[in-house]
């Protein structure tokens, strides 16, 4: 035993040495059946997990939606709002326990996940306080880059509903990652289904049997994922797995917010020029004529993506907690032959999603409106979607291999370039 161990997040990621069995590619690995069911005991639940979770805001964007084309166009460009401006704020940051925790659980420093957790919640509950107050500001705001004053008002009284939930999402997202990266999953998935369930019935009744109307909807949003958090903190307490890596709070915990935020930023940085890409074009929609239908349009294409896209996020999720574990343990050759076996799994469910988006695009339109025009709109626009859906669920998976060998800064420059240069020359 070493006499004075190098911490983790001190430890180079990628050590020079020759693996047994290495060869020179590793993109054609064959099935390693230990490996396929390692990762599908962490990404089965994870994909469920991560649906459950956004499937939320989809769920309350289609309740809003029945109660018209207006209130549809103003719950999606609050959502889209919420997800642009805070969301994935809060998303990013916590990607940095995914680096700092998967490494430390790989090295066995267990205790020391409890104390990146709680760095984690007490720097993105800051943000969410910054956010709110930016929030508060969102009507003039949207009105100043050109949305439609109308539209803007019902998107307002909708986000305002939605505050509450920001605080929940930067205590769900640092809790789902610290269990995440101890392959703790199952439970991840029972405290996300059970609240969806019961997210329904709660959209139904405020929506529908209160005055709130569809402002009805983003408050039940709230309440859902206050919900989710609290299932995960009483599973905390009672469960006899997070007893090695909770040790209760500690001052330890401000010392590791200068690394945390040194990762967090990056990842933030990288997530919301990824989400910025596709969310600002419900807010270009709402320039276009007929706002409310554009709005509406754009917004069901870009919640089914991202719907789409937490699918391959659940596999990303997978590959990020393997090779963090064999990377914290030494294991180089290992952690190439997860990232091969995780693309295939990927690329295979990617087009079946798209296939089926193909088939069913009527009765996938008809869950978000009952516009006609809506439907129609939308089954045109539904081959590229589906091609977009497909190369998206490659780059997911290797994004999650290149957070977890730190080339958040690659991909926080290639982003840019590839999104906002390439991508917005096409449309």
């Amino acid at each position: 035993m070493e006499a004075n161990p190098v911490p983790a997040m001190e430890r180079p990621l990628l050590e020079h040495h020759h693996c047994e069995g290495e060869s020179g590619s590793w993109a054609f690995f064959g099935l390693d059946m230990e490996e396929v069911k390692m990762q599908m005991k962490i990404a089965v639940p994870m994909i469920i997990t991560n649906v459950c979770q956004y499937g939320v805001n989809v769920v309350s964007v289609m309740f809003a939606g029945h109660m018209g084309e207006h209130e549809l166009a103003g719950a999606a460009l609050a959502n889209s709002w919420a997800l642009v401006t805070g969301y994935v704020v809060i998303i990013g940051m916590t990607g940095a326990l995914e680096t700092l925790c998967g490494q430390a659980y790989g090295a066995k420093e267990y205790l020391m996940l409890g104390v990146y957790l709680q760095a984690s919640m007490f720097v993105t509950s800051v943000c969410a306080f910054l956010l709110t107050i930016f929030w508060l500001y969102s009507e003039p705001i949207l009105i100043f880059i050109g949305q439609d004053a109308d539209l803007c008002a019902m998107a307002t009284m909708y986000l305002m509903c939605l505050i509450p939930g920001l605080y929940a999402q930067a205590l769900l997202h640092s809790l789902t990652r610290f269990l995440q990266t101890q392959s703790v999953v199952i439970p991840l998935t029972m405290c996300a289904i059970c609240p969806l369930i019961l997210h329904f019935f709660l959209c139904y009744l405020l929506v529908h049997h209160t005055r709130l109307g569809f402002r009805g909807a983003a408050l039940a949003n709230s309440i859902t994922l206050w919900l989710m958090v609290l299932c995960l903190i009483l599973y905390m307490k009672l469960a006899r797995s997070c007893q090695n890596t909770w040790g209760g709070f500690s001052p330890k915990a401000f010392k590791v917010v200068g690394p945390f935020l040194r990762l967090g930023i990056q990842s933030a940085v990288m997530v919301c020029l990824e989400y910025w890409a596709f969310e600002f074009l419900v807010l270009v929609a709402g320039l276009l004529p007929d706002s409310g239908m554009n709005t509406s349009l754009v917004a069901i294409c870009v919640n089914t993506e991202a719907l789409a896209y937490m699918v391959t996020f659940g596999f990303s999720a997978a590959v990020s907690t393997r090779v963090s574990n064999e990377l914290g343990a030494g294991h180089l050759h290992k952690a190439k032959s997860a990232v091969a076996l995780t693309l295939k799994f990927a690329v295979l469910l990617a087009a079946t999603i798209a296939v089926l988006l193909l088939i069913g695009c009527n009765t996938w339109a008809a869950a978000f409106s009952d516009s006609w025009r809506i439907k129609e709109n939308f089954a045109a626009m539904t081959p590229l979607l589906a091609t977009s859906i497909f190369f998206d669920a490659i780059q997911g998976v290797l994004s999650g291999f290149m957070d977890r060998i730190s080339l958040r800064h690659l991909k926080s420059d290639m982003h840019p370039i590839i999104y906002y240069t390439f991508l917005y020359q096409l449309e």
